[in-house]
């Protein structure tokens, strides 16, 4: 039998390859001559002549997506999917042989997807996983509605990837938008038109974020090791910001628990966990000993992840390991991280080797050079300047006057309201986080109750001041305020958005005041988010009925000042409509 076997797998190379080469096999065991066509710019495999198409007695078509088959029109044709053809390639193509029909007039495909609406897959991810990711993907959805757009997207958000992207979707779309804060897994959308965008873009603009996307992203190429120089051509944050919120994302969950299993020790008594042999001496071990120390590995190690792709995980962990051991602090795995993922890939992009060896770069000479000399500069260069900046920096902490910390207080509060999740947010909040690994808690405790405020306090003016908003405000302001119970700051967006001159300047006073008192009284606390549900556990903050009472203060400045400045919305819409 004289056999065509073509396949078009876009979204996997490898796939495409692999089912034309397995089936190509079996049907020489069976006796058939084949010819063979793989759809794929990076494949080998010939076009099919006219003759062979002719002479074609039987037309196999393994895909994923859209493919023409106007010039199959006639043949007995087989459509299946990679994984039915690889499971048992012989068996396949015997049924195969049974089932084939004659494949009648079919339309082209470009002519049919000329009519359709444009489609699209998206991935929306930010460092905490919590408001931005779902946020955007929900903004992006209804503005894709809005345009007539097909939309897919898929959120990491920090209980993990939901609504997977399937082989299929991604074939099929026109674009692939990620409107990501942090580095994400890319390697599946090589050869496909990406284009990037921060999530807070992609949550204010959203319809002007799908028609960008469709107008300028550009392919991908290679692996997801070239995301960086991609993502600064498509205008989206990048550089050293970004792989610095993709450590803190990842290091966050150590964070969390580690410092909610020591809170947990603490219910037995502040020196309970001293008692070898106890539960408290096995919640410390837990929490400070084993949480708490990779923290430092983890930050360093996704830092230098986001830059340098897999090669740079090691480096990155080792010289974080260097880090927490020198005493460096969050400050030395930062660098380490940097140090480890930059070497890593500058490493891979001009390390060359015969090609008989390339196999060995990534698994063996970059790990090996960029530890080493990571490890090295660690050790005899960076660590022992920078112990003693942390060691100052704790000291300076711990023995800070009143007049100081309620500066720090006002300062990180302030920024926690500036851009409600934005880099200026994330920059206090990493801050604070940060210093979690030496002990400061202060700061931490600060940093989430002024992030509180905003939401909370524009929940607040719309029941102050009911009149001036208007029904769907009121309805949000419900929305926010639960929002900024769980330390969601994203809540006061809708707010901030409409009129950023009036909610950002309330909510930063709020939101400073806040810091300082917090600064103040002493409040520390051991987990980095939560908002006031951290409360429920017992001693995972200090002074709990004064953290609330900053938090409420706060929180009464931004709503009352809001609900006195705010402009009644049938004015606003006067003004507006004037202009």
């Amino acid at each position: 039998m004289n056999v065509l076997i073509i396949t078009a797998c876009p979204n996997g190379q490898v796939t495409s390859v692999l089912c034309s080469r397995l089936l190509q096999a079996a049907a020489e065991r069976l006796g058939w001559s084949t010819q063979v066509e793989v759809h794929d710019p990076k494949a080998i495999g010939s076009p099919l002549s006219d003759a062979d198409i002719a002479a074609a007695q039987l037309v196999l078509v393994v895909k994923t997506g859209e493919l023409d088959l106007q010039r199959f029109v006639g043949k007995r044709v087989v459509q299946s999917t990679p994984s039915e053809a690889l499971a048992d390639p012989k068996q396949f193509l015997r049924v195969a042989a049974e089932q084939a029909q004659v494949l009648e007039n079919v339309a082209p495909v470009a002519a049919a997807s000329a009519s359709d609406k444009p489609r699209l897959v998206a991935i929306t991810a930010c460092p905490t996983g919590v408001a931005h990711t779902f946020m955007a993907a929900e903004a992006l959805q209804q503005a894709a509605e809005q345009l007539g757009f097909d939309l897919k997207v898929e959120t990491r958000g920090s209980v993990g990837a939901r609504n997977l992207l399937d082989e299929a979707s991604i074939a099929a779309a026109d674009v692939v938008l990620l409107a990501t804060d942090i580095e994400v897994e890319t390697d599946r959308f090589v050869g496909k038109k990406v284009y990037r965008c921060g999530t807070g873009v992609a949550l204010k603009q959203p319809k002007q974020t799908l028609q960008k996307a469709l107008a300028e992203a550009a392919p991908l190429q290679g692996t997801g090791q070239s995301q960086t120089a991609d993502s600064a051509k498509s205008g989206s944050k990048s550089g050293p910001y970004k792989h610095l919120l993709t450590g803190v994302s990842f290091m966050l969950p150590m964070v969390v628990a580690g410092g909610l299993l020591i809170a947990l020790s603490f219910v037995f008594g502040i020196e309970a966990f001293k008692q070898e042999g106890t539960l408290p001496a096995a919640l410390m071990k837990i929490g400070g000993e084993a949480a708490f120390a990779l923290m430092i590995p983890v930050l360093a190690g996704y830092i230098a992840y986001s830059i340098a792709d897999r090669p740079g995980l090691a480096p990155g962990m080792i010289g974080g390991m260097l880090a927490s051991a020198l005493g460096t602090g969050f400050l030395g795995g930062i660098i380490a991280g940097f140090l480890a993922g930059y070497l890593a890939l500058a490493l891979n992009r001009w390390l060359r080797l015969p090609q008989s060896i390339e196999a060995l770069k990534p698994i063996l000479l970059i790990p090996l050079l960029a530890s080493l000399v990571t490890g090295l500069a660690m050790i005899y260069v960076i660590g022992t300047p920078v112990a003693g900046i942390m060691a100052a920096l704790e000291v300076f902490l711990q023995n800070m006057g009143t007049t100081n910390a309620i500066l720090l207080g006002l300062l990180l509060g302030g920024m926690m309201c500036v851009d409600l999740g934005g880099p200026i947010n994330k920059a206090a909040y990493a801050f604070s986080v940060g210093l979690l690994a030496s002990q400061s808690y202060a700061p931490m405790a600060a940093t989430m109750a002024a992030g509180m405020v905003p939401p909370i306090g524009m929940a607040i003016a719309t029941v102050l001041a009911r009149r001036k908003f208007s029904q769907t405000e009121r309805e949000a302001g419900k929305a926010a305020g639960v929002l900024g119970l769980c330390f969601i700051s994203e809540g006061a967006i809708p707010f901030a958005a409409k009129d950023p001159l009036r909610v950002i300047p309330a909510s930063i006073a709020g939101g400073a005041l806040t810091g300082a008192l917090s600064m103040y009284f002493g409040c520390k606390l051991m987990a980095p988010h939560g908002g006031l549900f951290v409360l429920l556990i017992p001693n995972a903050i200090n002074h709990a009925l004064l953290y609330l009472l900053a938090i409420v203060a706060g929180s009464l400045v931004t709503g009352v000042v809001y609900a006195l400045i705010k402009r009644p919305e049938v004015e606003a819409l006067t003004v507006a409509a004037k202009a």
